[in-house]
């Protein structure tokens, strides 16, 4: 299937001239639009707001907003691949290789503001702060943002738990409600033990909140909420964490969120806790 760039090439003759002059920007100046609305691509090729409007349907996008999702996915987060196995052929001094996988992590946070879509952020934000119940699971690097949510969430004082054991989790679904929020996490999005929990999950009427790569991911289709990362990482890969940083600043936002939303009453058992922490230290 042709890319979005090279969809606009072979219809460019086929627009009008002043979609042809948003069509030619945006093949020149790709990794500009995903931070651009559509007033600022306007005047960046000197047409109105509609036409860029007309131009995007016209390629086959709903509008602006889905236009610059589907280009901010197939966008290439870096030049060098620093995820698979040929990065071991290079030869980097240590540090340089330092500066380099910082670079990549920083990045791959950056492009989450490009790939995560704002209403169902905050969507998910209030299905947390309203549960009842929060299981996170994940599987392999990505059980990693699971624990982190986990345990943050449980210093909410929500009944918020990860069970790395399948059965186990399974074994929970029984007790949820449709208040209860189960955050599915998967780079692929193909993974069979979180699918088959989202499906129980889904059966017991709570709702599913996936944190997965936005191309090709079964999970997102199957999700209630879709918190879309972007495709930073090759599937068959080195162990890298990139693809991990960017769920782990999801969750550590939706952390943020809820607190947020709930710190009147939370001010004091936090101090009460740090007490705790602080009396016990050794």
């Amino acid at each position: 299937m042709p890319t979005l760039i090279q969809q606009i090439k072979n219809r460019l003759n086929q627009l009008s001239e002043a979609e042809k002059r948003v069509g030619r920007y945006i093949t020149r100046y790709p990794e500009l639009v995903p931070n651009m609305t559509s007033k600022d691509l306007s005047n960046k090729t000197d047409v109105s707001e509609a036409t860029v409007v007309r131009f995007c349907k016209s390629i086959g996008a709903a509008n602006f907003k889905t236009f610059k999702l589907t280009l901010a996915k197939e966008l290439p987060l870096s030049k060098e691949d620093l995820t698979d196995f040929s990065s071991l052929k290079k030869n980097d001094a240590p540090y340089d290789l330092f500066c380099k996988v910082t670079q990549l992590n920083k990045q791959a946070i950056e492009s989450t503001s490009l790939s995560l879509e704002r209403k169902q952020f905050e969507k998910a934000v209030r299905h947390l702060k309203e549960a009842d119940k929060i299981i996170f699971f994940g599987v392999g690097g990505s059980a990693i943002a699971a624990m982190d949510g986990s345990y943050k969430f449980s210093r909410l004082g929500y009944h918020s738990m990860m069970i790395p054991d399948f059965h186990q989790a399974a074994a929970t679904t029984p007790f949820l409600s449709p208040a209860s929020v189960f955050v599915a996490i998967s780079m692929s999005g193909k993974t069979k033990d979180v699918l088959q929990l989202a499906q129980l999950v889904k059966n017991k009427g709570a709702h599913v909140i996936a944190i997965t790569n936005a191309a090709q991911s079964p999970l997102l289709k199957m999700a209630d909420i879709q918190l879309c990362t972007p495709a930073v990482e090759q599937d068959f890969r080195i162990g890298s964490i990139a693809s991990t940083m960017t769920q782990l600043n999801i969750v550590d936002a939706l952390y943020l969120s809820v607190f947020h939303l709930s710190s009147d009453h939370l001010i004091e058992q936090y101090r009460e806790a740090r007490e705790a922490v602080i009396k016990f230290r050794r």
